[in-house]
């Protein structure tokens, strides 16, 4: 199989490449030429999740380097739990958030290195990998690739825009993995990472590859959970999962739209997103229209120019009504999220961002469907603590491997919401400055650490 830029002006690439470079050279997104189709019958008798995204991500890899190691890389990828839980009579929660992070990115996250790790460099140089964050993705890419040979990680998150739990994680590896708090938005840090991956001289001095959603290696294995999620729901019911995504940048739900495209036994889609409200208002009928990024309680979805937007619109021929007919997006705000979390605080504890599929979710029932869909959970509540507790009138209790990493020490260095900055950066690593580096003790304390 043969991967193509979005763009449609670079040649096409092999998986290892499309894998190994993030972003295509004319600055487009890595997708297939064609989408296989599977037929349901080929899951038969395959349960767990590595055994169904080794059967679900065959055709991808097929006649590749890495095409014997894809069932032990599924293996080590997806070694924590993706459950389906049930809500009430008509709503199931499919939880993500059981990895190393407590978030969904995680499992594109450990996919990804586990490739990559495998992936020969014909001149052995240090590749660096570049990841923009509204949170979650730069907590999850620092854990899977902390100390791997011949990696280095590059974090770029907006200063005072993600939780401050979410920000120690993001400071707390050290290592090959290096935080860099940027004075900006999230559009900013995504604006910088995508012109310096796209810089040919730049990538001559300093390998670079991406590990946000815009890297094929972490969009493949996000079709995974709802690849299996739909077959369990299939078996089980006879019908097709409906699913509620919480959206900021479009990856995770554009994963589900081509896994319903690959055959998966996957029915309608509904995008849930907060105040930012590109994506709501193409569905709803108008032009796209990237904009500045505005702040809200789910800050991880705090986005204005989602970039797997180029990807929907391959996946719809380039046809915008085609497009629109993929799924539906729906904005909601600071005060609904609020709403739902203090709400639902007895029976389940909401993050901000599940919140917002929950909130679409209870707007549906109210207008007649009485349809069982299942809301995508995509972080634990205790990430966002300082949002969740207050709502929910109770001590958040902090998953194992979540409270490891607040017990560490954290560091991050300030850069400037500029391109030139972040290249000065890595062209010159060892004399980025430590004199103004922003250190943050463990933050955890006593906390109750006994959740999964």
């Amino acid at each position: 199989m043969l991967f193509e830029s979005t763009r449609q002006t670079s040649p096409a690439a092999t998986v290892e490449e499309a894998i190994a470079a993030g972003l295509a050279p004319d600055g487009g997104l890595y997708v297939p030429q064609e989408l296989p189709v599977l037929d349901i019958v080929r899951f038969d008798g395959v349960q767990t999740l590595p055994d169904v995204a080794t059967r679900l991500l065959a055709p991808f890899f097929d006649g590749s380097t890495l095409a014997p190691a894809l069932g032990a890389i599924c293996s080590e990828a997806f070694d924590f739990p993706v459950p389906v839980v049930p809500f009430d009579d008509s709503t199931d929660v499919l939880e993500l958030f059981h990895g190393p992070t407590a978030a969904f990115k995680d499992v594109g996250a450990r996919f990804l290195a586990a490739c990559m790790s495998r992936l020969p460099r014909a001149d052995g140089r240090e590749l660096t990998v570049l990841v923009a964050t509204s949170g979650d993705t730069g907590a999850a890419v620092a854990a899977a690739f902390h100390g791997r040979p011949g990696l280095r990680v590059v974090i770029l998150y907006p200063d005072g825009r993600v939780s401050a739990r979410q920000a120690h994680q993001l400071g707390c590896f050290g290592g090959n993995v290096h935080a860099l708090r940027v004075a900006g938005r999230f559009d900013d840090c995504q604006r910088m990472a995508k012109a310096a991956l796209g810089d040919a001289w730049l990538n001559s001095q300093v390998p670079l590859t991406s590990a946000n959603s815009i890297s094929l290696g972490r969009l493949l294995p996000q079709m995974t959970y709802y690849a299996q999620a739909s077959l369990t729901h299939w078996r089980a019911t006879g019908m097709r999962i409906n699913l509620v995504i919480p959206t900021g940048n479009l990856g995770n739900a554009l994963a589900a739209l081509w896994a319903r495209a690959m055959g998966l036994p996957i029915g309608d889609v509904r995008l849930a997103c907060n105040a930012n409200r590109t994506l709501p208002d193409f569905f709803a009928g108008g032009a796209y229209r990237p904009r500045e990024a505005v702040a809200t309680l789910a800050n991880a979805m705090d986005v204005g120019a989602p970039s797997n937007f180029e990807r929907l619109m391959s996946l719809s021929h380039g046809r915008v009504e085609e497009a629109r007919l993929a799924g539906f997006a729906e904005a909601v705000d600071d005060t609904e999220i609020a709403d739902v979390i203090g709400r639902h605080a007895a029976r389940y504890l909401f993050c901000p961002h599940t919140a917002t599929a929950m909130k679409i979710r209870e707007r549906m029932a109210q207008a007649g469907d009485r349809r069982r869909w299942t809301i995508v959970a995509t972080a634990h509540p205790a990430k966002f603590d300082t949002v969740v507790e207050p709502l929910a009138a109770r001590v958040v209790p902090v998953p194992h491997a979540l409270a490891a990493m607040l017990e560490r020490p954290s560091h991050a260095e300030p850069m400037a919401a500029e391109d030139a900055a972040l290249r000065e950066w890595l062209l010159q690593p060892s004399m980025a400055s430590t004199a103004s580096v922003l250190r943050t003790r463990p933050i955890l304390g006593k906390m109750d650490s006994t959740a999964n």
